[in-house]
């Protein structure tokens, strides 16, 4: 079974350790040239910077509750595929029989029928699960970036990365269908087409009367709602005006912040000299220390410069890498583990052998 690995704070420091430095080697810059060189008048102001700050918080916010909002209606997608595949089984199970044949069949011959059906059920979850991994031009980043192929190559796997669609859908079809599937494009809603036909088939045989026939009609009209819900997701990326903006707008904030709140430690550095400067016993090494360090107190805001800017762009990050929820990141809907779980849990239905294992944590982690 998937397993979710939780993220320790040493995870996520691991992960954006590189712009860790770089937010540490950008606070140094305008500190020594404050400190050493003696340019000071080389900071901004706190107010507008503060009001800038307050902004981008804004817009980062609203990036990460609109990226939660796609990634939440994946996963309530994905939970309808998995009721319905369920219900859709049942009534394989239930509803296919001799009550209205016009020609009895044996119980192998139904089982066999029953277990077509299902087959091509999760021969239109495999296609569907292909579809959404495809690459995506505005997705490329999640793979192009070299802390996630890292991190991706160290805890997790995207079946789709490494396995064929073509070699992973011909065991639930016969040779001619698979043949017509990959003949045309779209292989799920094709997938789903041969179902509706072979609902058909089964009725004017009898083996399902009109209202069941009804019913399962309806239910192939839902995998078609919710395999279009999840295409809609895929093929409509979040606004690349609002995505690259708000990108812009974290950047330059992050530039900004060391050149903002040098001056406040500068002056906090200040005030201790002041306290130190009313003690009567100056000769001390202690003393001697504190008002080295209150002298270039304006270091100090070099680590504070870093954690203020990691914080924000990894925010930003975060929402970047929760926007499309198929693309097979750390955080996207484990949509190969649920197909492999809906498969067990239908198959077993309908008592069919050969069924796959689970994947089980730490070995076979996928998404």
């Amino acid at each position: 079974m998937y397993t979710r690995r939780i993220f320790p704070i040493a995870g996520v420091l691991k992960w954006t350790r590189r712009h860790i430095f770089l937010f540490i080697f950008l606070a140094l810059i305008p500190v020594f040239l404050f400190d050493v060189l003696g340019l000071k008048w080389l900071h901004v102001p706190w107010l507008p910077l503060g009001v800038l700050g307050t902004a981008v918080a804004f817009i980062v916010s609203f990036k990460n509750n609109a990226s939660y909002d796609r990634l939440w209606e994946a996963r309530k997608i994905w939970g309808g595929i998995v009721n319905a595949s369920r219900s859709w089984t049942i009534m394989v199970k239930d509803f296919i029989d001799n009550t209205h044949a016009k020609e009895a069949r044996t119980d192998l011959e139904l089982k066999t029928i029953k277990r077509e059906l299902v087959h091509r059920h999760v021969a239109w979850l495999t296609a569907l699960r292909y579809q959404l991994r495809e690459d995506k031009p505005w997705e490329m980043h999640l793979k192009s970036k070299r802390s996630n192929q890292e991190f991706r190559a160290s805890n997790y796997r995207v079946c789709e990365d490494v396995e064929d669609m073509e070699g992973s859908i011909r065991p639930y079809l016969s040779e001619a269908e698979y043949k017509e599937v990959f003949a045309k494009g779209n292989q799920a809603s094709q997938l789903l087409g041969i179902q509706s036909r072979r609902l058909k088939e089964l009725m004017s045989q009898g083996l399902i009367e009109d209202f069941r026939h009804m019913e399962m009609t309806n239910m192939l009209v839902e995998f078609y709602s919710l395999q279009g819900k999840s295409e809609r997701i895929k093929n409509f990326p979040y606004p690349r005006q609002f995505a690259t903006l708000n990108y812009l707008f974290v950047w330059i904030f992050i530039l900004l912040i060391p050149y903002g709140i040098m001056e406040e430690f500068e002056t906090f550095g200040e005030k201790i000299l002041v306290q130190l400067g009313k003690h009567e016993v100056r000769s001390s090494l202690m003393h001697v220390a504190q008002e080295a360090i209150a002298k270039h107190f304006v270091w100090f805001s070099v680590p504070f410069s870093a954690l203020i800017s990691w914080v924000f762009h990894t925010m930003e990050a975060i929402g970047e890498n929760t926007e499309n929820p198929f693309e097979g990141g750390p955080n996207d809907v484990p949509i190969t583990d649920l197909s492999r779980g809906i498969e067990i849990d239908i198959r077993q239905l309908i008592d069919d052998t050969d069924i796959p294992e689970a994947y089980i944590w730490p070995n076979d982690i996928v998404m």
